[in-house]
């Protein structure tokens, strides 16, 4: 198996974890709820965690002996991964909370009337 699928295995599996965590049966909260704004909301996680990246990455080259202490880099790549896909399952509907009167955004879908 080439080791960029091996990663989408392991994303799929981190995604299982923490959705156990983060949607947990005994909770009221529903995947959705996270991304109030839809796909902007998602953007907007990418956005931070690609900035935080570039803030280690930048830490490490000015520091060769610079360890993050909290997430390695990998395990920053494998939440983009997954954050990239809860937009495309956003746009087709697939996050569980969503409903079909709203769109991609969350905006209220109204019917054209002509």
């Amino acid at each position: 198996m080439r080791e960029s699928l091996k990663v989408l295995q392991e994303c799929a599996e981190l995604q299982q974890r923490k959705s156990r965590d983060y949607q947990n049966e005994n909770s009221r909260i529903q995947q959705a709820d996270y991304y109030p704004r839809g796909v902007a909301s998602l953007m907007d996680i990418i956005n931070t965690k690609t900035l935080r990246l570039w803030s280690v990455i930048e830490a490490m080259e000015s520091d060769p002996e610079y360890n993050p202490n909290f997430e390695s880099l990998e395990d920053s790549g494998k939440d983009l991964i997954n954050y990239a896909s809860f937009m495309v399952a956003y746009m087709r509907h697939g996050v569980d909370g969503q409903t079909k009167d709203r769109d991609f955004l969350n905006r209220q879908i109204v019917d054209k009337v002509e």
